[in-house]
């Protein structure tokens, strides 16, 4: 079975929670503490795997947990932290914000992605001792992991994408120029699935896409092609096929006008990439029927490239790779997609937020603001900007401003002070 979109929830391991502990040594009076960190919680990490082209293992399976960290010891001893989630994805995967539909990021760099990252470990109690404060009774809770629905968008990465109406012989074109061994027999929508086979050529090769029929009225969903016009996004060119012997007894004319209409339709940038038309089953041509003269005539003036070619005998294939394969070498790289969302951490559901006056201290807390926390780096300016602009948006500043709090104030969250300044 062949899935190429689906939505699933991640969820990163919250990070372990510090130890409260004393020393305790014969002949060591008063130890002090000595208690341990909690450990790191897993990342989510996206990774690519080469051997597959769907994403069928995600049909029964939509959440995916990572571990938690272990907990802070006594003896300052450290807790563990936990591996990461490593969740496959088949190369050109897309991963877009499930509420928004934003790319997130491409998997079509060869790289891992860490989409949720993993709660601090608290720290221990022997952090908190001071001069005046001997014997902390307490510890910090680690921070909790990130979480958030995600859509997985499959979209194949193939240099050439081979589109034309049912029975062209685009699965035999495939089959006679590469290894790929696609299902091939003479009625409709045989293949219900996309298809990509490596082309050899010259010292390296290309490859390319089947993409299974497209009938009129494909971009609203007609048939098979509306599922599957997405595959041929990245294609750096495109392969129209067309049945020049009119065994189907169409027009290959009207075919052409059919296809590109429906291109055109689904994205205007597609239609317009690079095109080119294989005149498939050239060996089974009715001279007496086919007007070959109006058929160049009219693929010359929409300025395409033409080859008559027969994925049954073989005629004109070693030509056909070629002429592709040339082709390539003057065009762009495949398409990358850039992220479409900001790379912040994500804020927890709940901003449930108090503000209470303790003297001449606004004592700000909540949950969302503890984890926050816990991903800000407060010797860098950058992080403290990005904090505070999380302030702004979820509403601390102006429940400050409405609890009598001016300028030059002191405002303390989870024992992180500042001055606060409108």
């Amino acid at each position: 079975m062949f899935i190429d979109k689906v939505t699933i929830h991640v969820k990163a391991g919250d990070g372990g929670g510090g130890c409260v502990s004393f020393h305790r040594e014969k002949y060591v009076a008063k130890g002090g503490p000595d208690g341990g960190d909690g450990g790191r919680g897993g990342n989510v990490v996206f990774t690519i795997d080469k051997g597959t082209n769907t994403l069928l293992s995600f049909r029964y399976r939509k959440k995916f947990i990572a571990e938690n960290g272990e907990a802070g010891k006594p003896g300052k001893m450290h807790g563990a932290s936990a591996d990461d989630l490593l969740i496959p994805v088949p190369e050109g995967t897309l991963l877009r914000d499930a509420e928004t539909g934003r790319i997130i990021h491409d998997m079509s760099d060869g790289e891992d992605f860490v989409l949720c990252r993993g709660g601090r470990g608290g720290w221990g109690n022997r952090h908190f001792a001071t001069p005046t404060r001997q014997i902390p009774r307490f510890a910090k809770n680690g921070t909790k992991g990130e979480e958030r629905d995600v859509t997985l968008e499959l979209k194949m990465i193939a240099d050439v994408g081979l589109v034309g109406l049912p029975s062209v012989g685009k699965s035999s074109i495939l089959a006679a120029i590469s290894a790929a061994r696609p299902k091939i027999a003479d009625y409709h929508f045989t293949t219900l699935s996309p298809n990509l086979g490596v082309v050899a050529y010259g010292d390296g090769g290309f490859v390319a896409a089947d993409i299974p029929g497209l009938i009129e009225g494909a971009a609203d969903g007609a048939g098979l092609g509306h599922e599957f016009l997405r595959h041929v996004d990245r294609c750096r060119m495109l392969v129209h096929v067309v049945d020049v012997a009119s065994v189907e007894g169409r027009d290959p004319i009207e075919d052409i006008k059919t296809i590109n209409s429906e291109l055109e339709r689904y994205s205007p940038e597609l239609a317009s990439r690079p095109m080119m038309i294989a005149a498939n089953k050239f060996d089974a041509i009715d001279e007496g029927t086919f007007d070959r003269e109006r058929f160049e005539s009219f693929v010359r003036e929409n300025g395409w490239e033409l080859i008559y070619i027969s994925a049954a005998t073989g005629y004109n294939m070693k030509e056909f790779v070629d002429t592709v394969g040339k082709r390539l070498e003057s065009l762009p790289p495949i398409t990358v997609y850039e992220p479409e969302t900001e790379p912040e951490p994500v804020i927890q559901k709940s901003v449930e937020t108090t503000v209470r006056r303790e003297g001449d201290v606004f004592v700000v807390e909540g949950e969302w603001l503890f984890d926050l926390l816990g991903h800000v780096n407060l010797s860098d300016r950058e992080s403290l900007s990005y904090f505070g602009r999380i302030l702004t948006k979820y509403g601390v500043i102006d429940m400050l401003e409405e609890n009598g709090c001016v300028d030059g104030d002191t405002v303390s969250i989870y024992d992180f002070e500042f001055d606060f300044v409108k």
